[in-house]
């Protein structure tokens, strides 16, 4: 079930952008990427057919097709997409108030939750070092690779931070998650806190 509006002028405006890309069948996709987080960006795409991804949810509306990705539809919960024109031709806007907040459950993807234990338990305390944390990809072998920021990177004591503060933390948090790796360029220490 998509809970996100596209309005008439979007839908409009839309099928304009469609139709100049010459393509039979082509079609929207709309996806948050970094779901969950304060980077979280609400996304529209061309989708070529083919393009789609497995478990995104078809939607035929009045004037164009659109997909939303699956794992982006509790995020995309009451998401409007408008159009409105002025002189300057005018603005397509996208406004997803719930595409920062964090949606996690037991069944959520795992980098999902692992993005909110960052986001909500690891990086308040990093802050107040003026630093921050991020997740870059979950390996198939099941680590965690994260990227240190601001007063951690280049910091001396980022490898206790990583092991005793993030690594322990996220491991009693996210079953099944085998470590944490670091891939920070900590040569940079212009920001380093220590």
């Amino acid at each position: 079930m998509v809970n996100a509006t596209i309005t008439d002028s979007a839908q409009e405006y839309l099928a304009e952008l469609l139709a100049k890309q010459d393509c039979d069948g082509i079609a929207i996709r709309m996806f948050v990427a970094n779901p969950g987080t304060p980077q979280a960006e609400t996304c529209i795409a061309y989708c070529r057919p083919g393009e789609e991804q497995e478990g995104d949810v078809k939607v035929e509306l009045e004037k164009i097709l659109a997909y939303f990705e699956e794992r982006s539809l509790p995020f995309l919960e009451d998401a409007k997409v408008d159009y409105s024109p002025d002189r300057m031709g005018g603005q397509l806007t996208i406004r997803a108030p719930n595409s920062k907040m964090p949606q996690v459950n037991d069944d959520s993807p795992i980098e999902d939750r692992i993005n909110y234990v960052l986001y909500n338990e690891i990086n308040p305390g990093l802050a107040s070092h003026g630093g921050n944390v991020s997740l870059r990809e979950y390996t198939e072998d099941h680590f965690a690779v994260l990227e240190f920021g601001g007063g951690c990177q280049g910091c001396s004591a980022v490898d206790m931070t990583l092991k005793e503060g993030v690594e322990k933390t996220l491991m009693e948090k996210i079953p099944g998650l085998a470590g944490v790796r670091d891939v920070t360029d900590h040569s940079d220490t212009s920001h380093a806190y220590a």
